[in-house]
């Protein structure tokens, strides 16, 4: 009986040691796929970032064109009014100057009234 027993023991001790080691296996590859699945994740995340990249660059490229039309217009309107404000203060800076130079020198003094 104890031989028997000892067989049945023999037996468990056996299974034990099967069943860690598949354990252990299916242990081995979860944190094999895990690793797995975490590089795929980077890469798919790179890819995705570089093709947003890529999308936006194309988008600012499309719309900066238009803000530099838009600049340049300005900045050609601005420079004509700049022009028109230089002529009209050429043709009236005499006039100004002589008024001017009249204020100063033909002093016509007041005496202040009395209150």
């Amino acid at each position: 009986m104890s031989a028997q027993n000892s067989a049945g023991i023999q037996t468990l001790l056996d299974a034990e040691r099967e069943a860690s080691k598949i354990v252990q296996k299916a242990r081995e590859f979860r944190t094999k796929r895990v690793r797995e699945a975490r590089d795929e994740a980077k890469k798919e995340i790179a890819e995705y970032k570089a093709a947003k990249d890529d999308e936006f660059k194309k988008f600012e490229s499309e719309h900066s064109r238009g803000n530099k039309e838009a600049e340049n217009e300005a900045s050609k309107e601005a420079d004509k009014e700049i022009k028109t404000i230089k002529e009209a203060g050429q043709k009236g800076q005499a006039a100004v100057v002589k008024n001017l130079l009249g204020a100063v020198f033909d002093v016509k003094p007041v005496p202040p009234e009395k209150a």
